[in-house]
């Protein structure tokens, strides 16, 4: 099968990842942080050194405030939840996935209100669209680094720049953009970056983490047994024990630390760069294909990802031609984002969303740019 859906999760996984993962599973993996026989401490060790790993990535200075979660979900909702008070504003923008905006729903009964930024129709949110809604009580903007529609990026550095201006924390959700764009936390003054393992960062599924700035106060989601303060019945506040209740899942953290240094040695600008040049060449194509819609900014302003329909065709029913007929794996409908649909003009279709990875060939784009035209001919015809 030619794989493109890596906006969902990324394949293949690099296979260095699979061997520290298989020797912990199969040499060591003892409870982290649990008891002091060796293959708990030897856990404890190695899931210390991928903290380590992953936190370099995102020139995080202490890696004790980098918290692993399952996934991005888990890590935007503890930002979300162990931030955010009665009273508090919330900005957020139209290109969200439903891990912000349903999180933001719910704190409504709170006593917690939010604004939605609306982007522009080729789904980039404006900084100065974002500065006008601050309000006196805003303690947060939460933006994604790129959508998962689209795949457009977002000005991270100038509103980043505007919250610091009015002395508002900035959170990221950076699902489609950690392992192809460089989120620097220092450099983009970003106070809280949640990120997934298991897409860009080509790690497993049920992986995650959250960064949280120093300065940056949480009250944890979940309670529970960390290891530390055992005689105490109150939770800790530490980082990141305080904030990781529970048996981490050590031997996938440990192959997310394995991924972490191989994007770090091949360098998260290169995979984007080779990202863009795919989407580059496929989307000249798609643009000649006269009964194709593309969505979306150029190459240069998105991630690996083109979103597209076929006029007459359900999107749906693209996504399963496709597969049934090439072999060829793509996602269609609503991707977990329907205010994005809505702000590109895509709400009652929804769309083909195609998303390249690092394994991605141009021959995979070929392919895909054949079927695409047969599938759009034998419709008109």
């Amino acid at each position: 099968m030619i794989y493109l859906d890596n906006g969902a999760t990324s394949f293949p996984k690099p296979k260095g990842m699979m061997t520290a993962m298989e020797e912990c599973i199969t040499k060591y993996c003892g409870n982290p942080g649990r008891s002091g026989h060796f293959m708990s401490m030897k856990t404890g060790e190695e899931v210390y050194h991928a903290r380590r790993s992953l936190a370099k990535l995102f020139n995080v200075e202490n890696g004790e405030r980098l918290v692993f979660t399952k996934n991005t979900t888990e890590a935007l909702n503890i930002g979300l939840h162990g931030f955010l008070k009665r009273g508090d504003h919330v900005i957020t923008t139209s290109m969200e996935h439903n891990s912000v905006l349903r999180p933001l729903k719910a704190m409504e009964k709170k006593g917690i209100e939010h604004s939605i930024v609306k982007a522009d129709r080729e789904g980039i949110v404006s900084a100065h669209d974002i500065e006008k809604v601050i309000k006196p009580n805003t303690r947060l903007i939460v933006v994604t680094a790129a959508s998962n529609v689209t795949g457009s990026k977002m000005p991270l550095k100038e509103i980043s720049d505007i919250a610091k201006k009015h002395k508002i924390k900035f959170m990221v959700d950076g699902a489609q953009g950690a392992g192809t764009m460089n989120l620097d936390v220092k450099a983009l003054g970003i106070d809280m970056l949640a990120v997934p393992g298991h897409k860009g960062l080509l790690g497993p599924l049920g992986t995650g983490a959250l960064y949280v700035a120093p300065g940056v106060n949480l009250t944890p989601v979940l309670e529970g047994g960390t290891g530390t303060e055992s005689k105490s019945r109150v939770q800790p506040l530490d980082f990141p024990d305080g904030f990781e209740s529970g048996t981490v899942n050590a031997p996938a953290i440990i192959g997310l630390g394995y991924c972490a240094e191989f994007i770090e040695k091949i360098g998260t600008e290169v995979i984007g760069k080779y990202e863009e040049d795919l989407i580059c060449w496929l989307d000249e194509r798609l643009a000649n294909m006269d009964f194709i819609r593309l969505y979306g900014p150029r190459p240069h302003e998105k991630t690996g990802i083109s979103l597209i329909n076929i006029e007459g065709v359900e999107a749906e029913e693209v996504t399963s031609i496709l597969n049934n007929r090439y072999g060829i794996a793509v996602r269609g409908g609503y991707h977990c984002a329907g205010l994005a649909h809505k702000t590109i003009g895509t709400w009652d279709t929804g769309g083909v969303r195609i998303s390249v990875g690092p394994y991605n060939t141009k021959k995979d784009m070929e392919i895909l740019v054949n079927a695409l035209w047969e599938i759009g001919r034998e419709k008109i015809t």
